[in-house]
This record gives C-alpha cells, sequence and structure tokens, in this order.
C-alpha cells in the first residue's frame, strides 16, 4: 500500500528500513515526547518486524506507514492510524527525524491519513493525543482542524531515568461531519 502527498510518499514499512529508523528512533532528542525510546537495536528490529506482520492482518486494524520523501525515497520518519475494535474510530500517531522538523511534513502526511481515515475506511472519529509539552505535535493536530478535546493533568507515567515520574497528555480529535466541512471549505477557497 502507498499514498503520495504533493511532496511525500506513504508506504509500508520494509526490512531494509532498519538503519533510517533507528538513526530517529534511538535519538533520545527526537523521542522526547514519546512513550518510547530510545531504542537499541533490537527495539527498532521489533518495531519493522511487527509493521510487516500487521501488513497482512485481516480484518486490518494498524495501518503503520514509512514517510519518504518523493524526490529522492529517502525514510524520515513514521506514521499511522490504528482502528479501534469497532472500526468506527481510530487513533493517529507519528513521529519525524529531527533533521526534518519545521518543513511541513508532518501536518502533510498527518492530513493525509485522516483522509484515508474517513474517505477509504470510513470512520466516524479519528483522534490523537500528545506529552503535553509537545508543542509541535499538537501544532500539527490544530493544522488539520482537529480540536483539543482533553487535557489530562499527569496521568501518565514517565520513562524512569528519561521523563518526569507523571506526565500531562492532550488529546484532539475530529469527527467525519468535521473532515467534510473542513474539506469543503478547503477546497472552494
Amino acid at each position: 500500500m502507498e499514498i503520495k502527498t504533493n511532496r511525500l510518499i506513504l508506504r509500508e514499512f520494509e526490512v531494509n528500513d532498519f538503519l533510517a529508523v533507528h538513526e530517529y528512533a534511538s535519538n533520545l532528542d527526537n523521542v522526547k515526547y514519546m512513550v518510547f525510546g530510545p531504542n537499541d537495536e533490537k527495539a527498532t528490529e521489533s518495531f519493522i518486524n511487527e509493521c510487516i506482520k500487521r501488513q497482512d492482518e485481516s480484518p486490518r486494524l494498524h495501518y503503520d506507514f514509512a514517510i519518504t520523501l518523493k524526490s529522492t525515497g529517502q525514510l524520515i520518519g513514521a506514521c499511522g492510524i490504528y482502528l479501534e475494535d469497532d472500526s468506527a474510530q481510530a487513533s493517529l500517531g507519528w513521529i519525524l527525524n529531527k533533521k526534518y522538523w519545521k518543513q511541513g511534513y508532518m501536518p502533510e502526511a498527518a492530513n493525509t491519513l485522516l483522509s484515508f481515515g474517513f474517505e477509504k475506511l470510513k470512520l466516524h472519529r479519528i483522534y490523537a493525543s500528545c506529552n503535553a509539552e509537545n508543542y509541535g505535535s499538537y501544532r500539527v493536530m490544530e493544522k488539520c482542524g482537529m480540536r483539543r478535546e482533553a487535557h489530562f493533568i499527569k496521568n501518565r507515567r514517565g520513562r524512569k531515568g528519561i521523563d518526569a515520574e507523571w506526565l500531562s497528555e492532550y488529546i484532539y480529535a475530529i469527527l467525519d461531519s468535521e473532515w467534510k466541512t473542513n474539506s469543503q471549505v478547503s477546497t472552494t477557497m
């Protein structure tokens, strides 16, 4: 499976993606606000293998994509959409190699995931969460038309030796009806 945008190709993971994935997943600065990492080689390999295994699931509930530059094929991050059991709702997740931050790649990829979720998977609601201190991530959600639904105070344990003991979290979401309205507004402007 492959999805093209103006500057990106979102594609399924492959075994030979290890070096590019490990570059960002093993870097503490890059995973500062994540619930995982920094990865050792075994954790990166396990992540890629799990993504590949999920490609053949039926029904498919997890769609993990390598984010690659259309111009060069360089893998610069990952994103995914993860369906709930009833397949009417899903969550989004993403990470981008810090070398490519602040260039508009993540809103482009996230908007593509929203389009895929609402148009192809026929979802009712899509949501995402982030560490409340992760300005970059919640700005991506806002740029995609998602609204903040919740601010949980110190609801999640941090990684021992890396984070504070307790972390706060934002939840953003968008309904299919909101997506359709936003899409119509953006295409008529």
